[in-house]
């Protein structure tokens, strides 16, 4: 059976065939340039554009600036160093962080729908607690 498979796999292009030229290339290219396409314009553009946010967001920190750490730390920006931002958590609480560490700067909107969510929680809290006494 091996010596029948054998030339078959071995045979050149059937007659008639065209040869793979240049437009053979061409369209071997197109799928490869459509797939880089698809990459740039759903990966690599918005992952720079939120790259740019985020720094711009951390250049523009200042004293006053209510933050979020990316560990959820909550707090107010006391001090901008030129790598670091000290940041008032409690009324004799200072922690240091990279400015890097902060995730985004709340503005009173962002404020208010954390504010409602914590109220929200603290009501169903306590409507589960007095259904369950």
């Amino acid at each position: 059976m091996n010596n029948f498979v054998f030339p078959f796999l071995m045979a050149g292009p059937a007659p008639g065939a065209e040869a793979a030229g240049p437009a053979g290339f061409l369209t071997s290219i197109i799928p490869f340039a459509f797939i880089i396409l698809i990459f740039y314009f759903l990966i690599i553009r918005p992952q720079n554009k939120k790259r740019k946010e985020t720094e711009k967001m951390l250049s523009a920190l200042k004293k006053g600036d209510k933050v979020i750490t990316i560990g959820g730390v909550h707090g107010t920006v006391q001090n901008v160093k030129e790598s670091t931002v000290i940041i008032k958590v409690d009324d004799n609480v200072k922690i240091e962080f990279l400015r890097s560490a902060v995730s985004n700067v709340v503005t009173a909107s962002k404020e208010e729908k954390i504010e409602d969510k914590s109220e929200d929680r603290e009501k169903s809290e306590g409507q589960s607690s007095e259904s369950g006494e």
